[in-house]
């Protein structure tokens, strides 16, 4: 049985709309995104090196 609802994070070499594709054919539609920076330690200080982007998919009834 499937989770009602699931996760899904727009993959390095993915883009949105590929994501959306990917959660789409799993069977879910998306109900939610949340963005959060994620930082690496260069000479100390934290450096913002990429936004990951996640949507939260609720999965489809027929």
């Amino acid at each position: 049985m499937s989770k009602k609802q699931v996760w899904f994070e727009v993959e390095d070499d993915e883009t949105i709309d590929a994501c959306l594709e990917r959660m789409n054919k799993a069977g879910y539609m998306p109900i939610a995104r949340k963005e959060e920076p994620l930082f690496e330690m260069r000479d100390g200080n934290p450096v913002p090196v990429r936004q990951i982007i996640r949507f939260k998919g609720m999965l489809c009834g027929d």
